[in-house]
């Protein structure tokens, strides 16, 4: 997997799809101190032990560098940035039965706006599985040779011993 740079000077608007999202009762914000143990468990549950860590550290700023999507109180979605590495968004996830609706696009330009409004000019988005949906919604280009990325050494075991 790739990393891929995005310039975040001329980020798309979101503020339609945000009104669209919440008339259908979607919440797109950020999580608060209270919340960070559900919010880690959902995402552990739903993804991976990987990204509950990273969720985990989002927490350790105040703002949390992460956002949550919600509907009717519950997790249908989350955000990061700025946990692996600073300037780097990921991870991200949307549960299944709420994506297609514009959720993942609407956290996408969040945790990029506030990468932005942090100072940087570029974010990475680390390790990349939809390199195409990327490059169509914020116009994220592949960075030559990042094959060899931060994760290549990532503990793969749990020795109980």
């Amino acid at each position: 997997m790739q990393d891929m740079l995005v310039r975040l000077l001329h980020l798309p608007d979101i503020t339609e799809e945000t009104k669209l999202l919440a008339s259908d009762g979607i919440i797109v914000r950020r999580p608060i101190a209270p919340e960070k143990s559900l919010l880690v468990s959902w995402v552990g549950r739903n993804f991976s032990q990987f990204w509950a860590s990273e969720v985990d550290v989002a927490f350790s700023s105040i703002p949390a560098t992460c956002y949550v999507a919600q509907k009717d109180g519950e997790i249908i979605g989350f955000s990061c940035y700025n946990t692996t590495a600073k300037g780097f968004f990921g991870p991200t996830g949307v549960a299944e039965r709420a994506r297609s609706k514009g959720v993942g696009k609407i956290l996408l330009i969040k945790a990029l706006a506030a990468l932005k409004a942090s100072g940087h000019v570029y974010g990475i988005i680390g390790g990349v599985g939809p390199a195409e949906y990327y490059k169509k919604v914020v116009q994220a280009e592949i960075i030559k040779g990042s094959e060899d990325s931060i994760y290549k050494h990532l503990l793969r075991k749990n020795d109980q011993s």
